[in-house]
């Protein structure tokens, strides 16, 4: 069976969940080899292994925290030397997708963003995606080249397969060109508690109906109770109510978790572009006619300043 490379997404050898949904996908098509690097690399070795890599490629240098995505590149392209694959599976965060598109241009290949799904075809891996706000789906197959393929987060259940997980150092050599631009300070991110919001199994985001920054509280303890992440819609972040690193749509994030449940958000198509492939949709809005309407699968007509606090009220009473 052909091989099939997975770029690793971990923190100092935690492996990241998108990582793992990768390996689902890549057992479809092909053996999955992952490509592990930075620091922390090796210890990505047992979680890989549990969930299907077959082979764990492995590289710690300096480079991969110190520089941006180039020294990244050279080290999957070489992994792509060694390995000749069926595909190359990334995952789609704005990292991830200029990692792939820096591949494919190396390696001449073509590029898919955005996946939602994947198979097998008779002529190579064929992916789903989700266009136009998601408003339609293509299925889509490269024509030239090795597949390069960016994934969605949540677009597959984490599925365990233990494998093999043979590890093996991989030989990067750098370019000239990775060491180009310099990363000089980091400020950690304040940590919430809550998921990373486009990794999250549950979405609960607020818009204008919020009516405040004061008033997102109401937001975050419905997100609270179930163990959510939190968004916004722009119109909310340009209000200044919550920070642009939450906002889902057009120019924000895109998610696609489980259950979302947007909260005085009127559904203007910037924001359904960015969470309508969710599984399942929750509207609470006090008008009636907001298009949001049209889209979801279970709606509440009513202010949200009372459903919201009486929905975290039932929900931890049913947890209590």
């Amino acid at each position: 069976m052909a091989e099939v490379l997975v770029y690793v997404d971990h923190v100092d050898g935690a492996v990241r969940k998108p990582t793992l949904e990768l390996l689902t996908l890549a057992r479809r098509i092909g053996e999955p080899v992952a490509v592990a690097l930075g620091n922390g690399a090796a210890d990505t070795a047992a979680a890989l292994a549990e969930h299907g890599a077959v082979k764990v490629l492995t590289h710690e240098a300096a480079e991969y925290a110190d520089y941006l995505v180039v020294p990244k590149v050279d080290a999957l392209q070489a992994a792509y030397e060694a390995v000749s694959p069926a595909a190359v599976l990334v995952p789609s965060s704005a990292e991830g997708k200029e990692i792939a598109a820096r591949l494919a241009l190396r390696i001449g290949s073509g590029i898919i963003t955005d996946a939602v799904d994947l198979e097998a075809g008779d002529e190579g891996p064929v992916a789903t995606q989700s266009v136009f706000a998601a408003s339609f789906s293509t299925r889509t197959r490269v024509v030239k080249g090795t597949p390069v393929i960016t994934v969605k987060p949540n677009s597959a259940a984490v599925e365990a397969a233990p494998a093999a997980g043979t590890v093996e150092a991989l030989t990067v050599s750098f370019g000239a060109l990775a060491t180009g631009t310099k990363v000089t300070a980091r400020t950690p991110r304040e940590s919430t508690g809550r998921p990373e919001l486009t990794e999250a199994a549950i979405v609960v985001s607020g818009g204008r109906g919020v009516n405040g920054a004061e008033n997102f509280a109401l937001i975050e303890s419905l997100a609270d109770s179930l163990g959510a992440a939190v968004g916004a819609s722009r119109a909310a972040v340009d209000a200044g109510w919550y920070p642009h690193t939450n906002q889902v749509g057009q120019t924000g994030k895109s998610v696609s978790p489980q259950l979302y449940i947007a909260s005085g958000i009127s559904g203007a198509i910037q924001h359904r572009a960015g969470m309508q492939t969710s599984k399942t949709i929750v509207a609470i809005n006090k008008d009636a006619e907001a298009p949001i309407f049209d889209l979801v699968d279970y709606g509440v007509v009513g202010d949200l300043s009372d459903v919201v606090p009486a929905l975290t009220e039932e929900i931890n009473t049913r947890k209590g």
